[in-house]
């Protein structure tokens, strides 16, 4: 199995070398593990989806939260 190196998957994705540490930090990139102090990825791993929230708004209503 090879592996990459944050920098190399951020190359890879299009993405920011901190957003994929953030991914591997919430366990969102299968087979991603941490060797001392650098995370090593999958060559194979795909890309997850973005889940952030992207409209501005809150998910949930201030009413139902009882504000």
């Amino acid at each position: 199995m090879k592996l990459l190196s944050i920098k190399q998957t951020s190359e890879k994705w299009g993405l920011s070398p901190r957003r994929i540490n953030v991914l591997c930090s919430e366990g969102r990139i299968p087979g991603a593990m941490k060797v001392g102090s650098y995370w090593v990825i999958p060559a194979e791993a795909t890309k997850p989806k973005d889940e952030r929230i992207k409209t501005g708004r809150y998910i949930k209503n201030r009413n139902s939260e009882g504000h």
